[in-house]
């Protein structure tokens, strides 16, 4: 489990946490969001150790993890600029991640080349961005630590790419417990392998909900109608509206069932809820906890 209280970290003047609280399970997918500049790999960093936070704590499995060998051999950074040597190749970093972790698995990095369309023999230096970021999701899965964080895990890979780093994340869960955070900016790419998320601003973590809790007390409906409406005096909590041509979607806070029933007394030519995506679902609790999606960029 990773616990962090009232954290704090400046650089200069610059306050990038501010008090943020989380708990973060273990054997779970955290996706953790928010825009640019928000705090998410600073976050990261204080976790896995690189930082040392300036107030507040941040521990694993109740150790603190600054300075602490033994705290740092369960975790595995990698970032969003993946660490390399100077003129190293994969398999030479291979065998450094296996001199610093003890759990790291060589019959694990075999299969991983196998998996993984890249020449480990090659520089790295030589790669194009997506095959770097290969090359270290193979040693990053590879070390074994019970905790892997990715700062935008799946920056520069492509779709086939994506699909199989998820189902190894999922494998890895499934098989040995692994614990990751994911951050990324992409909300889509995180619905469907995240089961829980927390969205930070301004250094501040706003909520952190399961997926299912989230979208618990949202709605999305369609209706086409062939005389206007007042939606301000229907009586919905409408968060967003759409209107093209006869057909409104709505993101509205309420039960599905009972928007519905609302949404029949102005006689639709039809009328049905719709799945929400997360991106909907955020855009409902910003609402929630007063801020104004519209000037929020994700």
């Amino acid at each position: 489990m990773i616990v962090t209280e009232k954290l704090v970290k400046r650089f200069g003047a610059f306050t990038a946490l501010d008090g943020l609280d989380a708990q973060i399970d273990s054997g779970r997918i955290y996706g953790l969001v928010g825009p640019n500049g928000s705090g998410k790999s600073t976050l990261m960093r204080l976790i896995s150790g690189v930082y040392q936070p300036d107030e507040g704590s941040v521990t694993v499995d109740g150790q603190p993890v600054f300075e602490n060998v033994q705290a740092k051999d369960r975790i595995f950074y990698l970032s969003d600029d993946p660490f390399y040597l100077s003129k190293a190749t994969t398999d030479d970093m291979a065998d450094f991640y296996e001199g610093l972790y003890s759990t790291f698995s060589r019959p694990l990095y075999e299969k991983m080349k196998e998996i993984f369309p890249i020449d480990t023999t090659k520089r790295i230096s030589t790669f194009s961005k997506g095959m770097r970021r290969q090359s270290a999701l193979m040693t990053a899965f590879a070390s074994c630590a019970p905790y892997l964080l990715m700062d935008e895990a799946f920056d520069g890979l492509d779709p086939v790419i994506r699909l199989m780093v998820k189902k190894l994340v999922a494998g890895e869960i499934a098989s040995r417990g692994l614990t990751v955070i994911i951050s990324s900016h992409n909300l889509r790419e995180l619905e469907d392998l995240c089961d829980q998320v927390g969205l930070i601003h301004k250094g501040r973590l706003l909520f952190q909900k399961d997926l299912d809790e989230l979208k618990f007390g949202f709605c999305k409906v369609q209706a086409a109608y062939k005389d206007p409406v007042n939606w301000e005096k229907s009586g919905l909590n409408i968060l967003q509206k759409q209107q093209r041509g006869s057909v409104v979607s709505l993101l509205v806070r309420g039960g599905a069932e009972e928007t519905l029933a609302i949404l029949e007394q102005y006689h639709p030519l039809f009328s049905e809820a719709v799945p929400l995506t997360l991106e909907e679902v955020f855009i409902g609790e910003m609402e929630a906890v007063g801020y104004d999606y519209n000037n929020f960029v994700l």
